[in-house]
């Protein structure tokens, strides 16, 4: 990577061979929404590698936990005390995009489990670039919330002490770690080499991704909020954690969803009623039913659409609950730990 960032005009969505609305499966090409019914069950469960080439770019969910994780700090309802005894943990949100043929892997978004979420990128290379202390070649950053930017703390000089890694994020996010202890030690000693990013404009990071980072209204105590879209060879994926409300947004929700394969959505919030004893007006997201009323047709016929950053209180943490069926039935998903998509 020659560390330039290289604009370039927008594209259609890649659809490939298959017809718009359906998906190719054992070689048999089906309706969207019967590949869903179908497969519903094993998205959920996180399902194994599907059957494009092992080399094929693709990103993986390292975490879909809202900022305090799965189980939360002082949290010992049932739903916690299960989620201490499952044999899969529930990190809290962050992707990784890994290039195999090049040997490339970037971060999204460094939550404070990066430690635990570097081991399941199981990649051959990944683990001896750690080693050499060059784990990515690029991290990618949404906005100041803990849960978003807290992992960097592994990454300098009292944990892994990472060579120069490029930092993509918005100028404000940038001016953040620039001016706060301790990321400003990061900056300082070249650890992280910030590359603010002009916002709505494809940016081209090396020969097989590019991404673009786009703003969203989110509580600005530190920085402002972006969602990010990356492209690769065949598909393109939106990774939007965190938004106040869609109808805050000064975009069509429907239409930029509509103009990717995959979007990974805000899902904190099943229902108002999640958090006792705190207003809910303080910590403003979309509820997930509100959601799908809004994309009920794109999810349906068009793009994939599954939901990340899930509260704790939020019963979808929960394979067998009725909110996950409901969330099945209607032809969305929730992302899970170790769950790939192509690009």
């Amino acid at each position: 990577m020659d560390g330039s960032l290289q604009e370039h005009g927008p594209r259609r969505k890649y659809r490939g061979p298959k017809a718009r609305g359906a998906r190719k499966q054992g070689g048999v090409r089906i309706r969207r929404r019967e590949f869903l019914r179908a497969a519903a069950g094993a998205a959920l469960l996180g399902p194994a590698l599907p059957s494009w080439r092992r080399a094929d770019p693709y990103v993986l969910v390292l975490g879909v936990a809202q900022d305090g994780g799965m189980p939360q700090a002082g949290c010992y309802t049932p739903r916690c005390d299960r989620a201490r005894e499952r044999d899969r943990p529930r990190y809290v949100s962050s992707l990784a995009i890994v290039e195999p043929d090049a040997g490339r892997y970037y971060l999204v978004d460094a939550s404070p489990d990066l430690r635990q979420q570097m081991d399941l990128i199981d990649d051959p290379g990944f683990r001896a670039r750690a080693q050499e202390r060059r784990p990515f070649d690029g991290i990618f950053l949404t906005h100041g919330h803990m849960g978003h930017y807290l992992g960097l703390a592994h990454l300098g000089r009292e944990g892994l002490g990472i060579a120069p890694t490029p930092c993509y994020c918005s100028p404000e996010m940038a001016g953040f770690l620039a001016s706060n202890g301790p990321w400003s030690l990061l900056v300082d000693e070249g650890r992280l080499d910030l590359r603010p990013v002009e916002f709505d404009r494809w940016h081209q990071i090396d020969d097989s991704l590019s991404a673009m980072a786009t703003p969203v209204p989110h509580r600005p105590e530190f920085s402002d909020t972006v969602g990010w879209t990356f492209r690769g060879p065949s598909r393109s994926l939106l990774y939007l954690p965190d938004i106040d409300s869609w109808e805050a947004w000064d975009r069509d929700v429907a239409e930029v969803v509509r103009g990717v394969d995959v979007a990974l959505l805000d899902g904190s919030f099943y229902s108002p009623g999640e958090v006792p004893g705190r207003n809910i007006e303080d910590i403003p997201h979309p509820m997930v039913p509100h959601t799908m009323d809004l994309l009920q047709e794109v999810a349906r016929d068009e793009s994939e659409v599954a939901f990340i950053h899930l509260n704790n209180t939020n019963p979808a943490l929960e394979e067998d609950s009725a909110e996950v069926r409901e969330i099945a039935n209607r032809g969305f998903s929730v992302a899970t730990e170790g769950q790939r998509f192509v690009l």
